[in-house]
C-alpha cells in the first residue's frame, strides 16, 4: 500500500466507494466522474503505479482483472458492448497512479 494512493485507500476501505466487486485481490467501484451511463474500474489492492510498472508475477493478477470485465460489465447492464481503457503514464492520460482498467459503455458510445 501506498501511503499517499487514493486507490489504495480505497481498496484499504479507508474511503468509501459505491462497490461494484470485490475479492481478497482486487476490487472495482463506480467512477466519481463517469464518462458513460455505466462507467466502473477494477484495481489490483497490491499498489502497482501503472501498466508499465507490471512485472511478470503480475500476470496471474492482470488476466484475472481482464477476465472480470466482461462478467462485471453484464452484471452492470452492458450486455450490448462496453469498452475498456488502461491509461499509462502521464503522457497516456492517466491521473491516479494506480494501476486501473476502467470498463465503461451504455448510450453512444463516442469515436476513438
Amino acid at each position: 500500500m501506498s501511503s499517499d494512493c487514493i486507490f489504495c485507500k480505497i481498496a484499504a476501505g479507508e474511503i468509501p466507494c459505491r462497490k461494484v466487486y470485490e475479492d481478497s485481490d482486487v476490487l472495482a467501484f463506480h467512477d466519481i466522474h463517469p464518462v458513460a451511463p455505466v462507467h466502473f474500474m477494477i484495481i489490483p489492492k497490491e499498489h502497482i503505479a501503472s501498466l508499465a510498472d507490471a512485472h511478470a508475477r503480475h500476470e496471474m493478477l492482470l488476466g484475472r482483472i481482464l477476465m472480470l470485465a466482461p462478467t462485471l460489465a453484464k452484471e452492470q447492464g452492458l450486455t450490448d458492448g462496453f469498452r475498456t481503457v488502461i491509461n499509462t503514464g502521464r503522457g497516456g492520460g492517466q491521473e491516479v497512479f494506480h494501476l486501473h482498467v476502467h470498463v465503461f459503455g451504455g448510450g453512444k458510445p463516442r469515436p476513438m
